[in-house]
C-alpha cells in the first residue's frame, strides 16, 4: 500500500513538473491548455505521454549551433564577396530567420522525380573527392538503400570521409546489419537521437521531434535537397504506390556549404563529434544565381519556418502555388492564404489525391476544404502519390524543400528550404508545375458541399489534432 502511494506521488510530482514546463515553455495556448488539462485530470497515463510527445528539450541543439558560428559565417562570406547584398535587402524575413544571408555564384537543377534525382545524387557521390554528407530522414534496406550503401562504401574505401545520418522513427526498419556493414567499411553512421536517450527503452521514444531533412553535400561544392528520401517507392516502384511524384534539387556552388553547416549541426548533436571544418580551398563560381539556404526546427527560439512563410504569403500580389503532400496550416498561415486571395492573388493548392497516411489526410482534407469554401482553387494530383515540397510567389520566388505545409514540419521536425529569386529557377519551377497541373482535377464546390456526414465528421474529428500531426 505504501508503495503504491509513493508510486502515485512521485507521478503526480512529475506531472506537476511538465505542467510548469509546459507553461514555461508554451508555443500555443491551445495545445498547451489541452496539456495542462490532462494533466491535472488524468496525470496516468498523460504524464508518460507528455515526456514521450511533448517534452521539447534542444538547448544543447542551439548551444551547439552558437558554438559552430552559424552567425559568423556570412561575415566570411562577405570577405569573399559572395553575398548577393540586394537579394538579401528585399527579403530581410528570410535572411533573418535563416541566419544566413543570400550567397551569389550557384548553379541550380531542377530534379524531376526519383530516376533524376539519384542519377544526380550517385554522380554526385562517384566524383567525390574529399567528403561525403548524408541525411535523409527514411533510409530503407531495398534495392535502392543497398546500392547507396555500396556506392558510399566505395567512396570510404578510396579514402573519401563519409558521413551518414538517419531518423530513428524515419528508418525504424533499418536492420542492424545494413549500419554495420557502413561502419566496417569505416563510414560514420548515426540516428538523430543516437546520443539522446531519453527514455529510449527498446529504441527511439522521443518521437515527436524528427529530423526531416534531405541532404547530401559532396565535397562543399554541390548538394542535394528536396522531398525524396532512400526507398523503392521514391522511384515509382512499389505497386501498391505507383508513380511517386516528388521534387529534388542540386545546387552547386557556395550555398553548398549552407547545407554542409546544416548537417555538421545535426551530427554534432546527435553524435557529440565535432565534424572537421574543412571549407574547400577554392570557393568556385558556378553560376550566377543567388541561394538561401534556411534550416528550421524545434531549437528556434520561435516558430521561424512559419514567420518565414507567412511573409512569402503575405507579399504575394499576383499568384502564389503550393504544393506539398499534407496540408495541415495553423491559423495564422490560413488567415494569410484568405487575405491573399481577397487581394485577388492567384492562390492554388496542390494536393495528393490519394492519402498515404489516413489521419494527416483527413486533417488535410478538412483545412483543403475550407480553402475551398474561401475560394481558393484546391487542386488533387491524380497520377500517383505528390510528396513534392514547392512554393511557388509571383515571378519573385520560389522554394524546393523538406517542408510540408503544416504544423509538425513549421514547428516540430527539423527541415531544410532552399530559397531562389533568379529568373531561371522561378521560369523551371513555373513550367514545372504547370506540367503538374495538367495531372489533377480541381476540387469544387459542389464536392465539398455533397460530403457524406461520417466523412465530414471523421475530417474535422481529425484536424482538431492539426498541432501534432
Amino acid at each position: 500500500m505504501h508503495l503504491v502511494a509513493l508510486i502515485m506521488g512521485a507521478v503526480y510530482l512529475l506531472a506537476f513538473v511538465c505542467a510548469v514546463r509546459e507553461i514555461l515553455n508554451s508555443r500555443t495556448s491551445q495545445g498547451s491548455i489541452a496539456w495542462l488539462l490532462s494533466l491535472m485530470l488524468l496525470p496516468i497515463p498523460t504524464v508518460f505521454l507528455y515526456l514521450i510527445f511533448g517534452w521539447k528539450f534542444f538547448d544543447d541543439y542551439a548551444t551547439d549551433r552558437m558554438q559552430n558560428g552559424r552567425a559568423n559565417r556570412p561575415l566570411r562570406a562577405r570577405d569573399l564577396a559572395l553575398i548577393d547584398g540586394d537579394t538579401d535587402a528585399k527579403w530581410p524575413v528570410q535572411v533573418q530567420v535563416s541566419e544566413l544571408p543570400f550567397l551569389k555564384g550557384n548553379d541550380v537543377e531542377l530534379l524531376v522525380d526519383g530516376q533524376a534525382t539519384f542519377d544526380s545524387i550517385f554522380a554526385g557521390i562517384e566524383a567525390a573527392n574529399e567528403y561525403l554528407l548524408v541525411q535523409f530522414y527514411i533510409v530503407r534496406d531495398d534495392r535502392l538503400g543497398q546500392e547507396l550503401a555500396e556506392r558510399l562504401i566505395a567512396k570510404a574505401k578510396a579514402g573519401v570521409a563519409v558521413y551518414m545520418l538517419y531518423d530513428d522513427i524515419g528508418s525504424t526498419g533499418m536492420p542492424k546489419r545494413f549500419r554495420q556493414e557502413l561502419r566496417d567499411a569505416g563510414i560514420k553512421v548515426s540516428s538523430f537521437n543516437q546520443r539522446h536517450k531519453f527514455l529510449r527503452l527498446f529504441g527511439a521514444t522521443r518521437i515527436n521531434y524528427r529530423n526531416h531533412r534531405k541532404i547530401v553535400v559532396a565535397d562543399g561544392h554541390h548538394a542535394w535537397v528536396g522531398g525524396h528520401n532512400v526507398g523503392v517507392e521514391y522511384l515509382g516502384e512499389d505497386p501498391k504506390v505507383g508513380h511517386w511524384r516528388d521534387t529534388h534539387v542540386r545546387v552547386s556552388g557556395p550555398a553548398a556549404l549552407g547545407c554542409a553547416l546544416l548537417f555538421r549541426e545535426d551530427w554534432e548533436w546527435a553524435t557529440g563529434e565535432r565534424l572537421p571544418n574543412r571549407p574547400p580551398s577554392e570557393l568556385k563560381s558556378y553560376g550566377d544565381q543567388s541561394v538561401l539556404v534556411m534550416g528550421s526546427g524545434p531549437a528556434d527560439k520561435l516558430e521561424e519556418c512559419a514567420i518565414a512563410f507567412t511573409d512569402l504569403i503575405g507579399r504575394a500580389r499576383k499568384r502564389l502555388w503550393i504544393v506539398s503532400p499534407y496540408f495541415v496550416p495553423d491559423t495564422d498561415i490560413r488567415t494569410a492564404l484568405f487575405a491573399a486571395r481577397l487581394r485577388g492573388v492567384d492562390v492554388r493548392i496542390m494536393l495528393p489525391d490519394n492519402p498515404d497516411h489516413a489521419l494527416v489526410w483527413l486533417a488535410s482534407m478538412a483545412h483543403a476544404d475550407a480553402m475551398v469554401q474561401h475560394d481558393i482553387a484546391v487542386y488533387r494530383y491524380t497520377d500517383g502519390f505528390l510528396h513534392q515540397k514547392v512554393v511557388l510567389m509571383d515571378e519573385e520566388m520560389a522554394t524546393v524543400g523538406s517542408v510540408n505545409f503544416d504544423n509538425r514540419s513549421f514547428a516540430i521536425n527539423f527541415e531544410i528550404t532552399l530559397w531562389f529569386t533568379d529568373a531561371e529557377t522561378i521560369a523551371g519551377v513555373d513550367a514545372m508545375l504547370a506540367r503538374d497541373f495538367e495531372s489533377c482535377r480541381r476540387v469544387g464546390l459542389s464536392e465539398v458541399n455533397s460530403r457524406l456526414w461520417a466523412l465530414r465528421l471523421a475530417t474535422q474529428a481529425a484536424r482538431l489534432l492539426s498541432p501534432v500531426l
